[in-house]
């Protein structure tokens, strides 16, 4: 069902209510999230993104009861992933010459994945299309998230359609970011950057900067998941500037696997030790074999300091620590520090080895770390809470 959203734009995507992960599974996505496609009606007819593979048949047959497929003049696939293009195939299929506006990079991933050589017209950005009243002007946004990423700009309606862009990962009855808990709303669009965009913050700074300096009075901004930002849109640029500037709160994350139950007790000692030096840091213990991966990542991303801690398994360390370790390395994370923990019975070699993964990540290793042969007694808790408070001074 379509959602009008002024007299010449309407959402014409798909709300995902049961979407719990994403990205493989790399992503959890406990609020589900939404595919936003948008059918603008000027003297042409644009149609920008389109939805999930999955979707593809029932994204069809809705749009036919909206327009006739034949009066759509030009198609903008802004991103090749699959959760933008997936219906491409389906819906060419019923109007195989109309053009598709997209980057270069676009097309290669587009005829990659779908391996069909339909009506590609390259953009880049400046590169403007006249639709009548309105014109359409396109901005390549590369590694937001992907080399083939761009946004398009509406200039009378002064309309951002900014992609992957701005976006959350939230399923709504409503359209628009002002009609719910706006708590949830910046939670969910941290966890979003957190996990999505974080390892391209540099690219998301400039390409912001860029985008001011192009004076576009901006009303609205409609990303490709979640809710449009429509009262005092560019609070969410605000925020994304914010994230990308080496982001961090007054928090350290405790993150730990354990065996039996050594390890955690170091991870409590440790936790307990950094309270009593200060009060007003908030700490957080993850445990990843039983917390969520996006949970973890976006507490780490959050954090000032992150505390890594898992027994010797093998000469090395469990595999959930490892799994995590790749995915904060993935993050390319800055201005942060870092230091290792753990228990061991006979040989203790993975408070080194996780170490050496910290600073290949580019964290500031902050001592050799602290490790427990087997069960920590009296003495050994009360040395973890001094290694506490000694990262916290």
């Amino acid at each position: 069902m379509s959602k009008k959203i002024n007299d010449k734009i309407f959402w014409v995507g798909k709300t995902d209510w049961e979407l719990k992960k994403f990205h493989g599974d790399e992503f959890t996505t406990t609020k589900g999230s939404s595919y936003n496609s948008y059918l603008i009606k000027d003297e042409k007819t644009v149609l920008i993104d389109t939805v999930w593979l999955p979707y593809d048949r029932e994204f069809v047959k809705d749009l036919k009861k909206e327009i006739d497929l034949n009066k759509i003049d030009y198609i903008i696939i802004q991103h090749g992933e699959v959760d933008h293009s997936g219906a491409l195939v389906e819906l060419m299929s019923e109007i195989p010459d109309t053009p598709i506006y997209c980057t270069a990079n676009a097309i290669k991933s587009i005829k990659g994945q779908y391996h069909k050589d339909w009506n590609f017209i390259p953009v880049k950005t400046g590169d403007k299309l006249n639709i009548g009243e309105n014109t359409l002007t396109f901005i390549e946004a590369p590694m937001l998230h992907w080399p083939d990423t761009m946004f398009t700009y509406m200039d009378k309606e002064e309309i951002l359609f900014s992609n992957d862009g701005f976006g959350q990962h939230l399923a709504s009855e409503y359209l628009y970011a002002d009609e719910v808990d706006q708590a949830d709303l910046y939670n969910q669009a941290l966890i979003y950057y957190a996990n999505i965009l974080a390892p391209f913050g540099m690219m998301v700074k400039n390409k912001i900067n860029e985008i001011l300096k192009m004076n576009l009075p901006i009303k609205m901004i409609c990303p490709s998941h979640g809710l449009i930002w429509r009262k005092g849109p560019t609070q969410i640029v605000n925020k994304y500037l914010e994230w990308a500037d080496n982001y961090q709160e007054n928090q350290i994350t405790i993150v730990y696997d354990t065996m039996w139950n050594s390890t955690r007790k170091m991870a409590e000692a440790i936790a307990k030790g950094i309270k009593n030096v200060d009060d007003t840091v908030q700490v957080k213990l993850m445990n990843t074999s039983k917390d969520d991966k996006t949970d973890v990542l976006t507490e780490v991303f959050k954090s000032k300091i992150i505390l890594v801690g898992s027994p010797t398994v093998n000469n090395g360390y469990l595999h959930s620590i490892a799994g995590i370790l790749e995915m904060i390395r993935g993050m390319k994370l800055k201005s942060k520090k870092a230091a290792a923990f753990g228990s061991y019975g006979w040989s203790g070699e993975s408070i080194k080895l996780i170490t050496e993964e910290l600073k290949k990540s580019g964290f500031e290793i902050l001592n050799d770390g602290i490790r427990v042969e087997w069960t920590p007694g009296k003495e050994m808790e009360n040395n973890c809470i001094q290694f506490g408070e000694n990262i916290a001074k």
